[in-house]
């Protein structure tokens, strides 16, 4: 942690502050310019499944989504951090079956659906697979690009195969920053993880919400997936989560992706700027109070999606009776 870091979110019970949560933002133009820059936005850190839409860029640009027919479901899958509920599994199962490939090629690892109802269903049934993991769509695009471009799908996880070089160099033209093998580590999912500044991170996303300074081959990818997870949040996430329902609300004007630890990325294609967010504490929770108030703050909204934006901004806590015990409160660092 950061201890230079400004506190950017508390947490407020009753009349007192409870917690408090230190952390970094970066917002920058396609050119590099920084529109803002709080904290320490020059420490690598790792993006986690923040940058999985950056990921997937490989996958369109070389026509393997094409070869094999992902719709917008499934490239939406592609950059998600779904909650395996069951039509995430039917997505991702889908994509595998046009590939010739099934859930037993995935190596991403299994654990329980994130979302509730889903987990609780499948319990009286039997045990999660890989299928439910959150990052299976992510893996099944992998899985496709090693098939179209003809390099074997063994190992495909692993940092010298072909389609995770091709994602390093993906990663290393969008955030202008070389990715040495210092930098690599490995995310939960057993790919691997690069850590990059957040404002770097935040350059990349203004590249890839607005396609200049990329290849008009990336730009389009970049266009594409925007739309794909435009048309289809509730695939880049699932029900209730933060993500699918801030896309839902804004459309093709916003493209936000969490990522584990507090990490968030996302870019207003409309105003030109990508944002990078990362919460020294790892808390989720602050992340995603931090994103809705930058996108308040940069995004030109109507009244009716400033008053149903703000329940993220400044979301309520409630106990268990569902009594109003306090909020989260974004400090006027950001404000």
């Amino acid at each position: 942690m950061n201890v230079d870091d400004p506190i950017l979110v508390e947490v407020w019970r009753g009349p007192l502050i409870e917690s408090r949560h230190r952390g970094a933002v970066a917002v920058a133009k396609a050119d590099g310019r920084n529109v803002l820059a709080v904290g320490d936005v020059a420490a690598p850190v790792f993006p986690r499944s923040a940058i999985k839409a950056l990921q997937a860029l490989a996958l369109v640009e070389s026509g393997a989504a094409d070869r094999y027919g992902f719709g917008e479901e499934e490239l939406a899958l592609s950059c998600s951090s779904h909650s395996g509920e069951p039509a995430h599994v039917e997505g991702v199962t889908r994509m595998l079956a046009k590939i010739g490939l099934d859930a037993s090629a995935l190596s991403c690892g299994a654990h329980w659906p994130m979302n509730q109802a889903a987990a609780f269903a499948l319990a009286k049934t039997g045990a999660p697979s890989a299928l439910h993991n959150n990052c299976s769509g992510k893996h099944a695009g992998f899985l496709c690009l090693a098939c179209a471009i003809g390099v074997g799908v063994a190992g495909y996880w692993q940092p010298e195969h072909p389609v995770q070089r091709k994602v390093r160099s993906v990663l290393e033209d969008l955030t202008g920053t070389a990715l040495p093998p210092e930098r690599c580590a490995i995310d939960g999912c057993s790919v691997p993880t690069w850590a990059i500044p957040l404002q770097n991170l935040a350059h990349a996303f203004a590249k890839f919400g607005t396609g200049n300074g990329l290849s008009r081959e990336r730009a389009v990818a970049a266009a594409r997936l925007r739309a794909a997870c435009a048309a289809e949040p509730w695939h880049v996430a699932g029900t209730g989560r933060f993500c699918t329902e801030v896309m839902k609300l804004l459309g093709a004007r916003a493209f936000i992706k969490t990522g584990a630890e507090g990490i968030f990325c996302g870019a207003l294609p409309g105003e030109g700027i990508g944002i990078a967010v990362k919460c020294d504490d790892g808390a989720g929770r602050a992340a995603e109070a931090i994103m809705a108030a930058l996108i308040a703050r940069f995004l030109p909204l109507d009244a009716a999606e400033r008053a149903a934006l703000s329940r993220f901004v400044r979301p309520t806590l409630r106990n268990w009776n569902g009594i109003e015990v306090g909020a989260l409160r974004v400090t006027d660092v950001l404000v």
